[in-house]
């Protein structure tokens, strides 16, 4: 599904820039709205022909023709960079400059035939988004809507940097100034459902917890908006079910009070309880799975884990399509890919065990 083994981001760049002026030469506009496209997560689809491209995950993918291709970006707010797909490999990070009304060309020359493009949102909606326009192909080139893609069951994952795959492609220090190196396409989650062939949709902001963190926003605020904006219009919820989802969430509630020397907040477990009740409302027929660990707080801080174990203990009791799963694996420094692929690696067998997998 994502196409991401055996890439070097130095073979291709970085700095996708808007393509010369090829205005003279024939091409054919294919416009965002065009029933051509296939359209993977929640986007936000009320400007008609230009949805925005929010959350990290989110898929894009049309079938076409030629050698070449220009993808066309309406307003970009933020830092935006994309894996771009083509046949199932990945040829290409693309970053979408802070501007408005792009035209950015593929670097990379095509065989000539049918190719299907995917263009994959690597880099998370907390730090920017962007209005998708259309693409450009030959004139004389067809397009097509790519294949439905088999899959097996829906997967959607609740929580902050650790799910977000915030910085798995840095070296040996976390770095935050350029988000090219965040690549949601190599975190654990994705990895998972890859394995499971599964439709995904991660819903994560780097430094958010349940009672406090990093950022202002908090779990309950807006994991079911458009935007991760308290302020935000609600999404759909009804028009697309997870059978599972994966939650995470506790680093930043140990780990930022920690830096300000306050203790462990007290509404933590109360807070991801009426996480879960809200959660249950609206999916009513998905299994939750409740992860902890990854990072050092997860894995080994008593207060976290007394107050998850809480939580857990009370849901379970109550609710059997809740389970839990605690990762042996984690590291000291965000996950890089390597750790991503070990708590991939966990939690995928775990799951081949469990029986709500079979449903």
């Amino acid at each position: 599904m994502l196409a991401i083994a055996g890439f070097s981001l130095s073979a291709f760049g970085l700095e996708s820039k808007p393509s010369p002026d090829l205005k003279n030469q024939p091409v054919q506009v294919i416009a965002a709205g065009d029933s051509r496209f296939n359209y993977d997560g929640r986007f936000d689809f009320s400007k008609p022909g230009e949805p925005v491209v929010i959350w990290e995950g989110s898929r894009i993918s049309i079938d076409f023709e030629g050698t070449s291709l220009a993808l066309r970006f309406g307003e970009a707010r933020g830092q935006n960079f994309f894996n771009v797909v083509i046949d199932d490999v990945l040829v290409e990070v693309m970053g979408i400059p802070a501007a408005e009304n792009q035209r950015i060309e593929l670097k990379s020359k095509l065989a000539e035939g049918r190719h299907c493009l995917t263009l994959f949102k690597r880099s998370e909606a907390d730090v920017g988004d962007v209005r998708f326009a259309g693409v450009d192909i030959a004139a004389d080139a067809q397009a097509w809507k790519p294949p439905m893609r088999a899959y097996k069951l829906r997967m959607e994952c609740f929580g902050d940097s650790v799910m977000v795959g915030a910085c798995n492609e840095d070296g040996a220090t976390d770095q935050w100034e350029n988000r090219a190196t965040h690549n949601n396409a190599l975190s654990y989650t994705a990895l998972t459902a890859e394995a499971f062939h599964a439709d995904y949709r991660c819903i994560a902001v780097s430094g958010m917890g349940i009672a406090t963190g990093y950022v202002e926003v908090k779990a309950g605020e807006i994991w079911n908006r458009l935007y991760p904006k308290k302020d935000s219009p609600l999404a759909n919820l009804k028009t697309w079910q997870p059978d599972v989802a994966l939650i995470n969430f506790g680093e930043n509630d140990q780990s930022f009070p920690q830096t300000q020397n306050l203790p462990f907040p007290k509404n933590y477990t109360a807070g991801y309880l009426a996480l879960l009740k809200a959660m249950r409302a609206a999916y009513p027929k998905t299994h939750f799975v409740l992860l902890r660990g990854g990072m050092e707080g997860g894995a080994k801080n008593p207060q976290l884990r007394k107050a998850w174990e809480a939580v857990v203990k009370e849901v379970e009791a109550t609710d059997a399509a809740i389970s839990h799963f605690v990762f042996n694996h984690w590291s000291t420094t965000h996950p890089r890919a390597s750790d991503d692929r070990i708590m991939a690696d966990e939690l995928i067998a775990w799951l081949k065990q469990q029986s709500f997998m079979a449903k």
